[in-house]
C-alpha cells in the first residue's frame, strides 16, 4: 500500500497520489492516461490530474491495483467514511 507520508510533492492535489516507491514502469500511464503522467525531472510517474468522471475513477483504481510496487494510493482509501482516520 502506498504511504501517504511519502506522497510526492508534484502530485495534483486530491485523494490519488504516487509515493516515492515509484519505479516509472508506465503501468499507471497506460491504465489511466488522462490522470497519470511522467515527471521528467524526477523520472517517475505522478498524478497529473485527479479523476473527474466515474470512468476515470475506475481507471485510477485499476492503476492502483496493477502497480507492481504499490506506489499509488488513495487517501482516504475507498470505502472509508468521511471523517474516519485511515489506518
Amino acid at each position: 500500500m502506498a504511504d501517504p507520508a511519502a506522497r510526492l510533492q508534484p502530485n495534483a492535489p486530491g485523494p490519488f497520489f504516487v509515493d516515492d516507491a515509484c519505479i516509472d514502469c508506465d503501468v499507471c500511464r497506460i491504465a489511466a492516461p488522462d490522470n497519470f503522467a511522467r515527471h521528467e525531472e524526477l523520472g517517475i510517474s505522478i498524478v497529473a490530474r485527479q479523476p473527474a468522471t466515474e470512468e476515470e475513477l475506475a481507471q485510477c483504481r485499476d492503476a492502483m491495483q496493477e502497480c507492481p510496487v504499490d506506489a499509488i494510493g488513495e487517501d482516504p482509501p475507498a470505502g472509508t467514511p468521511a471523517g474516519t482516520p485511515a489506518a
